[in-house]
């Protein structure tokens, strides 16, 4: 197990349920390979630093995991076809 951190940013026009919804989704997708999520931050609304899609915000989600390498693959292509999703980046910590 490695372990991973992850940073999205939603669109903020979507309403809460559904960010929910998507945040509760990815944390899903981690535990059906096998991994386990540590913490999930919701940091909320913030200005984002340029615009994306003709937005100034974004609701960025930061998320702790440990899963196997083909668990973070999975994430990342859940993420590239979720729709409402306007960035992500996920990284391996380093020990």
């Amino acid at each position: 197990m490695r372990d991973y951190e992850t940073l999205y940013i939603i669109d903020p026009e979507l309403e809460a349920d559904a960010i929910k919804q998507l945040v509760d989704k990815f944390k899903g997708v981690i535990e059906e390979k096998g991994g386990s999520v540590q913490e999930i931050d919701e940091w909320g609304k913030r200005r984002l630093a340029y615009p994306i899609n003709h937005r100034r915000e974004g609701y960025y989600v930061l998320m702790n995991f440990s899963s196997n390498p083909d668990a973070a693959r999975d994430l990342e292509r859940v993420f590239k076809i979720t729709s409402g999703l306007m960035r992500y980046l996920i990284v391996k910590k380093e020990k």
